[in-house]
């Protein structure tokens, strides 16, 4: 990621490329101010925390990662998710995570392959000094997929968010995260 600006980090097509062939198939991406979406999505996106913690903290439950695809280049690991909650199975989010293993200890790497831990729990467990940084926030008509992982007709109004998580000082982290209604 270091040839990159880092203000254009994540760039939102480069991220859902790496999963899909056009970025409509998984939704139709309007780029909003957080004033401008309901509370309950303001405070599950606008922040500057994990959304692991967050997400958590909402609905009361801890959560755990399912990974429905993964892609390795050597230096990066991207992988798409869902977070369940633990308490009823039920997804609260969906992601893109992409990960420059330059930026990470092989102790986190190894956890984070084994892919049984959602990302920002493995980063607090190892005490991994991160901050997080809040790109942008859309309003996304659901494509099929996300839909179906939703469980909401294709068109649904759902919210999501870029961010950059920042690994010991230098940007490690790419982030797409959209929460369920």
């Amino acid at each position: 990621m270091a040839e990159q600006d880092v203000s254009e980090i994540p760039d939102l097509q480069e991220l859902v490329a790496i999963f899909f062939a056009d970025v409509g198939e998984l939704g139709t991406f309007t780029p909003v101010q957080p004033r401008q979406i309901p509370q309950a999505y303001r405070d599950l996106l606008a922040h500057y925390s994990h959304m692991t913690v967050t997400v958590e903290h909402f609905h009361k439950s801890p959560v755990d990662v399912v990974v429905l695809d993964r892609q390795s280049t050597g230096r990066h690991y991207s992988r798409k998710i869902l977070l369940t909650r633990q308490s009823d199975g039920r997804v609260v989010q969906f992601g893109i995570v992409r990960l420059d293993f330059n930026c990470v200890s092989a102790a986190v790497r190894e956890e984070i392959q084994r892919e049984q831990t959602p990302l920002g729990r493995v980063l607090i467990n190892h005490h991994v000094l991160r901050e997080v940084e809040l790109k942008q926030i859309y309003r996304i008509a659901c494509g099929a997929e996300l839909a179906q992982h939703f469980n909401l007709p294709a068109g649904s109004e759902v919210y999501g968010r870029t961010a950059l998580i920042y690994c010991d000082g230098e940007p490690a982290v790419e982030l797409l995260e959209i929460v369920t209604p």
